[in-house]
């Protein structure tokens, strides 16, 4: 009985070997509620369309959505370091901030908590995507100005791939957007994908080189 146990759980290993590309990388989603499909069915998302997009042309690359609506960098910075541990991911992107901002919370503990998040990615190696944001200019020019500069600034200092906003063409037109101003709909999110896709796929191309 054992060595039939031990024989049927070998060839389990066996096909669990096959089914997984040897080139097989994880893609991490570190974001709030424009990653997390606030409001809409999860297959919906542009982070699910994302995974779609990859099985058809990367099926390699296993897509995990970690982002949480609501979500502050300081929360992102606390979950960061289980999720790094159990999915050792090749490819982070971080798309967090905008909740920051709109509480109007220090720029400066945004900053660093950011930043703390990259240097633990890179110690192990993850390629990096940081996605910028905007907030609205009802929180004054001078603050929107600084919220804005700040991921460019911090792609800068460390040298990682940079997103300035994912929601272009997407934010101002009220027929993709929701109905509380902040969050695309359904009929944004396919947008959303085609802006972020390119920088995602260079990620991707870089790290075969």
């Amino acid at each position: 009985m054992l060595v039939k146990i031990a024989q049927n759980l070998a060839v389990l290993l066996l096909l669990f070997s096959l089914s997984v590309p040897a080139n097989a990388a994880n893609l991490l989603v570190m974001g709030d509620s424009l990653s997390a499909a606030y409001n809409l069915r999860q297959q919906d998302g542009w982070v699910s369309l994302l995974k779609n997009q990859l099985n058809q042309s990367h099926p390699e690359i296993n897509v995990i959505n970690a982002s949480v609506s609501g979500e502050t960098t300081q929360g992102g910075l606390s979950r960061l370091p289980a999720l790094l541990n159990e999915y050792q991911p090749d490819f982070v992107i971080l798309e967090l901030g905008a909740n920051d901002a709109l509480r109007g919370y220090p720029l400066n503990q945004t900053t660093q908590n950011l930043k703390t998040m990259i240097e633990q990615a890179q110690q192990i190696d993850a390629k990096i995507l940081l996605v910028g944001n905007q907030i609205p200019q009802n929180y004054g020019k001078r603050y929107t100005q600084m919220f804005f500069n700040l991921y460019k600034d911090i792609a800068s200092e460390y040298q990682i791939a940079y997103m300035p906003f994912m929601l272009k063409d997407v934010a101002l037109n009220k027929d993709l957007m929701q109905s509380d101003g902040l969050h695309p709909n359904k009929d944004g999110q396919p947008i959303i994908l085609k802006n972020i896709l390119p920088y995602i796929m260079t990620l991707i191309e870089k790290n075969k080189q």
